[in-house]
């Protein structure tokens, strides 16, 4: 595996080594000894499976307690994930970081505890799989809005169309008053 730090280096890309020839491929998508060493030191308490259409827009999300690390990939089509940096006292507070995840590129994102997260399909369908340090807790879940100026990800809008939210999402707050992590 080949781990790259982004613009905000606590967020890591994944490209782990591919085997392959006539009768398909073989990856390791983990190694808890090698992500310790380069990621972080956690443990992965659940696996989250979903499949979202193109111009679907998941995010931006975070836990304010029971924060969540995600190692996040795709296995089928392809992604725009995302991640903001949440945490007052980071360096990066309130910047973004993105990478094209696809089943083609078979990259990960490793996006830690303190970050809003989020993706855009831009494949005709997309298969998304995460490992979390933590329990889904919607109690304390938080969406941060997903076209706020102030954070002002990029996004690769197909058609330069407005992406399908939920309700949840659309209604995510504005960076300024958001939930944040000390």
């Amino acid at each position: 595996m080949e781990y790259q730090k982004l613009a905000i280096p606590d967020v890591v890309l994944c490209k782990p080594k591919v085997f392959g020839d006539e009768r398909g491929f073989f990856l390791e998508t983990f190694r808890a000894d090698e992500f310790e060493a380069e990621c972080a030191p956690v443990t992965f308490v659940q696996d989250n499976h979903s499949k979202s259409v193109q111009g679907i827009l998941r995010g931006m999300h975070y836990q304010i307690r029971q924060p969540q690390g995600k190692l996040v990939r795709v296995v089928e089509g392809e992604v725009f994930d995302v991640a903001v940096d949440m945490r007052r006292s980071s360096p990066t507070f309130g910047q973004w970081v993105g990478e094209t995840l696809s089943a083609e590129n078979k990259h990960m994102l490793w996006v830690p505890p303190g970050f809003a997260h989020g993706f855009y399909v831009t494949s005709p369908t997309a298969e998304f799989v995460y490992k979390c340090t933590d329990y889904y807790a919607p109690e304390h879940e938080r969406s941060l809005l997903w076209n706020d100026s102030t954070v002002g990800i990029e996004w690769p809008l197909v058609d330069g169309a407005d992406p399908q939210l939920s309700g949840k999402d659309a209604e995510g707050d504005r960076f300024e008053t958001a939930d944040t992590f000390d």
